[in-house]
């Protein structure tokens, strides 16, 4: 073979291997760990669940060169979007492990380059957060965050400033986070951690018909006014009940719920027939107003803070409630049975001892 052919092979050879070679891949983008400048006191990161349309990359950017180019390549984090984001949280945010635990829920998390004028590159990078606070075994929503940034670079020049941008925003939102969270834990319900009950004796009267239960003031026939028709062959009738008030605020990340029972006795509708207006009867009635208050004492021990959740306190306590209903109409009814409504005068002196010695014991009575 002629020298000159030997070259020009040669050259063949090393044009065809060079067109076979691809471009360098972008290498992927690490957030840089920094100290942030704030601490999570009332929670700490316990996830990060990327919920983003689009998880090919967190970056789509426009090589740097001298001719104008369109076509943006794909550049993720280092390890995937959701691992490079956890690494940077955990190693930049104090944290305790103790606290309550933050679910963030990525929506969003781009930066994207597109031509600009004058050979120039823009670029708008944008990040979208849900946060949720895990408690119970179940999701709350806590609030939203969005924010956004952009820059302009000449096409030759690197885009050195898509890390520090895209770790600004991940930073700007736990900043956001942390100071929402800070501000709202001592009396936001969705942020109380734990629960504490009180219960509410109610005996003032607002009016000249309702009369709560007192046990320092018992019945007397004057509170009888709804006259003297009755069924037949009853000598009078009270008519009580049990009515319930809930209120709940939160203090110092404790959800505090306070509890109203109010045994009360209707005058209006408590009758009496005139020749029964006796000691003996007033006593049988009294007890149906006693065994109001016993069931409403029973109504305190149904409801304790182990027995409520944090999710759903207020429908547990309105079904405690319907039990209670439950219960007091099924002590009435064997009251009056057992007694065969005051005429069994032994009965009648057991229930009254029993009646006696539970008010005594749940310090109703002394």
């Amino acid at each position: 073979m002629k020298k000159g052919w030997a070259l020009l092979f040669l050259l063949l050879v090393f044009l065809l291997a060079g067109a076979g070679t691809p471009a360098s891949k972008p290498e992927p983008i690490v957030l840089q760990k920094e100290t942030l400048p704030f601490t999570a006191k009332e929670f700490h990161i316990a996830d990060i669940v990327d919920e983003r349309p689009n998880k090919k990359a967190v970056a789509f950017l426009l090589p740097s060169s001298s001719s104008p180019a369109t076509t943006a390549q794909p550049i993720d984090l280092k390890d995937g979007a959701v691992t490079g984001m956890k690494n940077y949280v955990r190693q930049s945010l104090k944290q305790n492990q103790a606290l309550r635990p933050i679910i963030i829920r990525v929506k969003e998390y781009q930066l994207r380059e597109s031509p600009a004028e004058k050979g120039r590159v823009a670029g708008q990078a944008k990040i979208t957060l849900a946060f949720e606070v895990k408690r119970e075994g179940k999701y709350l929503h806590l609030l939203d965050y969005t924010a956004s940034a952009g820059y302009v670079r000449p096409l030759a020049m690197p885009p050195s400033m898509v890390e520090p941008m895209l770790r600004r925003l991940l930073a700007g939102s736990l900043r956001y986070l942390t100071t929402w969270v800070n501000q709202e834990a001592p009396g936001n319900e969705k942020l109380a951690h734990s629960i504490k009950v009180h219960f509410e004796g109610y005996q003032q009267s607002m009016d000249d018909d309702t009369m709560f239960y007192d046990p320092k003031r018992p019945l007397t026939w004057a509170d009888f006014q709804g006259g003297s028709r009755l069924s037949k062959g009853y000598a009078a009738s009270v008519f009580p009940g049990i009515s319930n008030e809930i209120q709940a605020s939160v203090e110092d990340g404790v959800l505090q719920i306070r509890i109203i029972s109010k045994p009360y006795m209707l005058r209006n509708l408590s009758k009496a027939l005139p020749q029964a207006k006796d000691d003996y009867t007033l006593n049988h009635e009294q007890r149906h107003f006693d065994i109001v208050k016993l069931v409403s004492e029973h109504y305190k021990q149904r409801i304790t803070p182990e027995k409520l959740t944090l999710e759903d306190y207020e429908s547990q306590i309105k079904y405690q409630y319907l039990e209670v209903l439950w219960e007091l109409d099924k002590l009435q009814k064997q009251y009056d049975q057992e007694t065969d409504h005051g005429l069994n005068h032994a009965a009648q002196a057991r229930w009254n001892q029993k009646i006696d010695t539970e008010l005594q014991s749940l310090k109703v009575k002394p």
